[in-house]
């Protein structure tokens, strides 16, 4: 067999190998990330009842992945529409792809939100969202109040921990979008 037949052998079986692994590691699943258990709040504790519109929350929820992510490789951004809408991008093999990702919001008892996973777009390909979520969890540097869930398709936002001015702590109440009926709470607490 000649030398050049045996170096295409190699190689093609180099790449099968490499396009395996990744194959591989992408869709290995991961261990499901526990949510915190909150604490009620302490009833002496006051309370300032905001309502937002959608745009507001936009630009606030913006803002903050903005801070957190410090301008990352990957964009991410938020639109708030009748749902919530993560926007970004993925480059495979040299190409980048728009990634918009639909999610419905839900309001945990505690006050905290679960963005829950309804559709995806990744330009004209079609990938299972766990994947698309846990390549987000894995390539981008979240803030440590976003924890994504790629098993459970659904990103977790622990509003207490977003870092707002002195010891003020958010909690959502109502989230209804269709409706613009967004109502937070800042918690100010005694001590």
């Amino acid at each position: 067999m000649n030398k050049w037949k045996i170096g295409f052998f190699l190689l093609a079986g180099l790449v099968a190998a490499a396009i395996s692994a990744v194959i591989v590691f992408i869709s290995s699943t991961t261990e499901s990330v526990p949510l915190p258990d909150m604490n009620t709040r302490n009833m002496s504790d006051n309370v300032l009842t905001v309502k937002a519109t959608k745009e507001n929350l936009e630009g606030i929820a913006n803002t903050f992945i903005r801070k957190a992510m410090k301008e990352g490789p990957l964009p991410v951004t938020m639109k708030i529409s009748d749902e919530v809408l993560l926007f970004s991008e993925m480059t495979m093999f040299s190409l980048t792809f728009p990634v918009i990702m639909h999610f419905d919001p839900v309001v945990q008892q505690d006050g905290n939100l679960i963005l829950k996973l309804s559709k995806m777009e990744i330009g004209e390909l079609t990938v299972m969202p766990s994947i698309i979520l846990k390549i987000l969890k894995d390539s981008v540097k979240l803030p440590d109040w976003m924890t994504v869930r790629p098993k459970e398709e659904e990103i977790f936002f622990n509003l207490s921990e977003i870092p707002v001015t002195g010891n003020l702590q958010v909690r959502a109440k109502t989230f209804n979008l269709a409706e613009d009926d967004i109502i937070l709470e800042l918690i100010i607490p005694q001590k």
